[in-house]
């Protein structure tokens, strides 16, 4: 192979240097030793590759040994700024905590802490404890069991409540979310049997009475977060399915999503459903994730009469599923909020709730930075699957640029890192969910860029 290159790319291999004259480059010697030496070898591995293959080697193997370190060194979990326009994008983490629920989990994080010890008696106590009682107090349910995610709550419903027995669900409800997580395969992993009603727009009660057999354990009701179905259709309301559950002895479980605790309607958004809603509309458990339209950490947080959560605590997979003291601690915290009228602190409802014209602010001191930028109007997505197809309104600073792309590369790579969004070849900033020091960061950094 060195006999078909040319002469330069043989004598640019030969000339290589060895992983140890690399690793004691001055330029990587405030690297500890084992960080030197793997980025003296990854160096020198890629630009061997890259000569051998006959690519462009644009930067000097000094410069990729030291940025290799520079990102080995690096948290892979970095902040952002979320100019995306999606409040709970679930690339960058869903819901943002409110701080006070960072400052718990930091405080549990860094003792040990009372997870499931009780200081009065000194007895061995339930990680429950510290979250039942305000979800019941929230949401008025019976009972109340947190798990680590929604997806986890379903799977340990299904199992508690169904396992080998059959689960009836609409084929208008076989919801696929981020991740590939299929309901129908969550359904069959529990160890239940999927019996599919109804058509994809339609389906009717007598659908799933005509369904229900001696087998069947469950009605199943999935909330189509992430999509919506109009025109031509139909779905069984809440009531009218607890009634015929009821009636044939079975249970109905109602897979919520979103876990909304206010109401979406003074954010001039759709009426989304309530959490604690189902139970009320007579289901027997509903389930809802945590890092949504509530705001807290990620957690499956399950209602339920009391027999039902105590058939789902006593599962093997609750075990499996159980919550760690970090989301305990974050959890309790933004739960507190509302018990305390200070929901707006919770930066996914503050998100929701600023006015167009503080938004506007914002975009427009973005725009100040950077030459030819625009203002314009524009909708802001809830994201995380809720309320699909809607969106609050805001204003969005554009950025123009010969190429697009590499003026969002160069967004996301800088520090600190900005996630925009490209439309109609403008690279777009929404600010609705910029702090306003984020603002300034930003606009700082669009300085830096600006043409």
């Amino acid at each position: 192979m060195m006999e078909s290159m040319d002469p330069a790319r043989q004598a640019a291999l030969r000339d290589l240097p060895s992983i140890d004259r690399l690793a004691g480059n001055s330029r990587l010697a405030d690297f500890p030793e084992p960080i030197r030496l793997a980025a003296a070898r990854h160096a020198v591995t890629a630009v061997r590759r890259a000569l051998i293959a006959g690519k462009p080697v644009a930067e000097s193997i000094e410069d990729v040994a030291f940025n290799w370190a520079l990102a080995a060194g690096r948290n892979s979990v970095r902040p952002v700024i979320n100019g995306s326009g999606v409040i709970l994008h679930t690339g960058l983490g869903r819901a943002r905590l409110a701080e006070a629920a960072v400052s718990a989990i930091q405080e549990a994080a860094a003792h040990h802490a009372t997870v499931e010890f009780d200081l009065l008696s000194g007895a061995r106590g339930d990680r429950q404890d510290h979250l039942r009682d305000l979800i019941c107090e929230l949401t008025d349910a019976p009972d109340a069991l947190v798990v680590n995610s929604c997806a986890a709550a379903v799977l340990l419903g299904l199992a508690a409540l169904a396992g080998g027995k059959k689960v009836l669900l609409s084929r208008g409800q076989m919801v696929e979310i981020g991740g590939s997580f299929r309901m129908p395969d969550i359904v069959r992993q529990s160890g239940a049997i999927l019996t599919e009603v109804g058509c994809t727009n339609k389906t009717h009660l007598r659908d799933y009475e005509e369904a229900i057999d001696s087998q069947t354990a469950l009605l199943l009701r999935c909330h189509p977060s992430n999509y919506r179905i109009t025109g031509f259709t139909n779905e069984p309301s809440l009531p009218e399915l607890a009634s015929l559950a009821k009636a044939h002895g079975i249970r109905l479980m109602d897979d919520v999503g979103s876990g909304c605790l206010v109401d979406t309607a003074r954010f001039g958004l759709p009426a989304e459903p309530r959490f604690g809603d189902a139970l009320r509309e007579g289901a027997d458990v509903t389930m809802a994730s945590g890092d949504k339209m509530l705001g807290g950490p990620q957690a499956g947080i399950i209602l339920g009469k009391p027999e039902v959560i105590r058939l789902l605590k006593d599962h093997p997979i609750a075990r499996a599923v159980r919550i760690d003291k970090l989301t305990v601690a974050g959890l309790a915290a933004t739960l507190r909020l509302y018990r305390e009228g200070r929901e707006l602190e919770i930066p996914t409802l503050w998100a929701l709730a600023r006015t167009p014209d503080e938004v506007q602010q914002d975009a427009e001191q973005l725009a100040g930075a950077y030459q030819r930028a625009r203002v314009e109007p524009g909708l802001t997505e809830t994201g995380g699957g809720s309320l699909p197809g809607y969106g609050v309104a805001t204003f969005r600073c554009g950025l123009p640029s010969d190429s697009p792309d590499q003026l969002a590369y160069q967004l996301r790579q800088g520090e600190p890192a900005i996630v925009p969004r490209i439309e109609r070849g403008l690279v777009w900033l929404d600010p609705r969910t910029m702090t306003a020091s984020e603002v300034e960061a930003a606009a700082a950094r669009l300085k830096e860029l600006s043409p």
